[in-house]
């Protein structure tokens, strides 16, 4: 093991040995980085992939490299300061992207969506808004992802159509990130470049360096910032896993040498920080998996996870696999994201163990294992599905037993309650309790990236409001002054250097809806018309006029949809019908002929009728035609 002395190139007896050890262990990775290029042939001669010889150095070497280089910046005269600007992710689970600048120089942290809520009718997904992000856009450098998760690559494909600058990741990420750019066909326009843990990137003014995290998904990633006024760790979401199910536990060894050098601030995941204690190992769902399979040896199983908890899957073809059942993958997230997984080697499946939907009816019940979609109550996916009897391939028996392995995002409770009732109807046993374990890190281990990092400012990130204020109470707890602790919003400009760290302005920020193939094109006001829609219904008025005499030809005609049942509600439209004529007579009598007045009339008439008899208020809509 290396002493501090020759960490720091203090050890001057080892100086020459040293260097050239270094030289050859440079000279050995930058071969390896010229391998990954060829593997990536997106991926041209740019200004950052030509620094990425530099960033294969021993750690110790640029360390050193970064400190001189901040001496020279302080002697210089007025210390740097750093703006940090969250995009999304804070006051909400979801949409995770903040923008780090220096000078002429601004990296993206991660680029998620956030699923809509209840209120957001019709709307299939929420991206953030990057208006600043455009309006800067010869600064920007590239997106630097933690991991392969939804609330942090979901908006790449969107977001890269108006930003196309390179994205970076480790393996996996970057393999789910390229499932989504086949669909918008973004693969040749878009650069990618796989990042190992313990390697660094140059980003313009920035350095950034990949360190082993866990978290219930394979590849995770923090991310320790370099830049000129000191070093940022980015937690991104993380557990600390002991026993991993895939790969090495975090690497706390690095953010220890982190602290002991100087941290400038924290950004940690505070998704859990209302919760006491440890999160529990992965490891111990694979127990409880195998309790169940041993005791349900007789009935079909199905089981609704997440589709990227790899993790989690590994562990139910682990039990299928000993008790000897097939196994059947439904969902299309599910499919993908199982199969990139696969292909990269980050699940192992026995030979055999994997079959085809197609191919369930040649097995007994007592043979097979459902791994599904659906954990969350989503209306469309697999299970909620199956549950509602609207699944083509699969129909509950009395004798299933279904397993959900999550547990409900705040918001879907109603959701998840419902495909449980449905289930339970159909003679289902459900079973909810003991097979789920979180991602994020409770308290106790919070309290680790404090004790290991030793940050001077801590700026909570990744949770709602009551999620940041509890992180904030571990950071006084764990000794960080409480004038040195900001919880951040949305669209705040965060300056933050050795003596300062406060918002300084503020940037346009918020959700970008997405419908169908529509990206923005639904609003505020659009919403609110579909909520009006939605609860009370609509009345469409149509008359004919005939043109230059403004004679009435035809109708007031009264068309109702969503408002009442029109065949037992006739006499209510005779009146509603009554009321029409007699506004539309009024105005012709007056001579009016500003089509514009004469609705508001007619809507106005027939919504005072409405209110008085139904106590109701419907959309109204009322329609003139003109013929010669």
């Amino acid at each position: 093991m290396r002493t501090e002395n020759h960490r720091d190139g203090k050890n001057q007896n080892g100086n020459q040995n040293g260097n050239q050890n270094g030289k050859n262990q440079k000279n050995g990775k930058s071969q390896k980085d010229t391998r990954d290029f060829r593997e990536h042939k997106e991926i041209k001669d740019t200004k950052e992939h030509r620094n990425m010889r530099e960033s294969t150095e021993p750690r110790d070497n640029r360390n050193v490299k970064e400190q001189k280089k901040g001496e020279k910046v302080q002697a210089g005269g007025e210390e740097p300061r750093i703006k940090i600007i969250p995009l999304g992710g804070l006051e909400q689970i979801g949409m995770n992207i903040t923008a780090f600048e220096y000078e002429d120089s601004i990296m993206v942290v991660d680029c998620g969506l956030s699923f809509p809520t209840d209120d957001m009718l019709g709307i299939d997904l929420v991206i953030p808004d990057v208006t600043y992000l455009e309006q800067n856009i010869d600064k920007v450098k590239g997106f630097v992802i933690t991991h392969g998760h939804e609330d942090h690559i979901g908006a790449l494909p969107y977001i890269l159509q108006k930003i196309n600058v390179p994205v970076y990741g480790t393996k996996l990420t970057i393999g789910l990130i390229e499932n989504k750019l086949k669909e918008h066909n973004l693969m040749k326009s878009t650069k990618r470049k796989v990042v190992r843990h313990g390697q660094s990137i140059n980003l313009g003014c920035f350095r950034v360096e990949f360190i082993k995290m866990n978290h219930s998904i394979a590849d995770a990633a923090a991310l320790a910032i370099f830049t000129p006024a000191g070093v940022i760790v980015h937690t991104g979401d993380f557990k600390i896993d002991y026993t991993p199910v895939f790969g090495d536990a975090a690497d706390l060894q690095r953010f220890a040498e982190l602290g002991k050098k100087g941290v400038l601030a924290l950004m940690s995941d505070s998704t859990n920080a209302i919760r006491t204690g440890f999160t529990a190992s992965e490891r111990t769902v694979g127990k409880t998996f195998d309790a169940i399979f041993a005791e349900h040896k007789a009935n079909r199983i199905i089981v609704a996870t997440f589709a990227s908890n790899v993790d989690r899957v590994q562990q139910i073809i682990n039990s299928a696999y000993k008790y000897g059942r097939k196994v059947v993958v439904e969902g299309r997230s599910m499919v993908n994201v199982i199969g990139t997984a696969s292909e990269l080697g980050y699940i192992n499946i026995p030979d055999g163990t994997l079959i085809d939907i197609e191919e369930l009816k040649n097995y007994t019940d007592e043979q097979t294992v459902l791994i599904t979609t659906g954990s969350q109550g989503e209306s469309m996916a697999a299970l909620s599905r199956m549950a509602s009897n609207l699944h083509r391939k699969v129909s509950i028996k009395p004798n299933d037993v279904v397993i959900f392995s999550s547990t409900p995002i705040p918001g879907n409770e109603k959701a998840v309650s419902k495909v449980i009732n449905e289930l339970s109807q159909k003679g289902a046993e459900v079973i909810f309790q003991d097979t789920h374990v979180s991602g994020h890190a409770c308290q106790e281990e919070i309290k680790l990236m404090y004790a290991l990092l030793h940050p001077r400012y801590a700026l909570p990130v990744h949770g709602e409001y009551r999620h940041l204020v509890a992180n904030r109470g571990i950071a006084l707890t764990m000794g960080v002054p409480k004038e040195n602790i900001l919880l951040m919003s949305s669209g705040d400009v965060v300056e933050i250097g050795a003596d300062v760290c406060r918002v300084t302005g503020h940037v346009q920020s918020g959700g970008i809806l997405v419908d169908g193939l529509g990206v923005g094109d639904v609003g505020n006001i659009v919403l609110r018309d579909r909520q009006n829609l939605a609860q009370n219904g609509i009345i469409i008025v149509v008359l004919t006029l005939e043109k230059y005499s403004n004679q009435l030809l035809s109708g007031p005609d009264i068309v109702s949809r969503g408002f009442v049942y029109v065949r037992e509600s006739e006499d209510l439209l005779d009146e509603a019908k009554r009321v029409v004529d007699e506004a539309v007579t009024d105005c012709l009598d007056r001579h009016l002929t500003d089509w514009g007045k004469m609705k508001n009339i007619i809507r106005d008439s027939l919504s005072d009728f409405l209110w008085k008899r139904m106590k109701r208020n419907p959309m109204i809509l009322p329609i003139i035609m003109e013929v010669e």
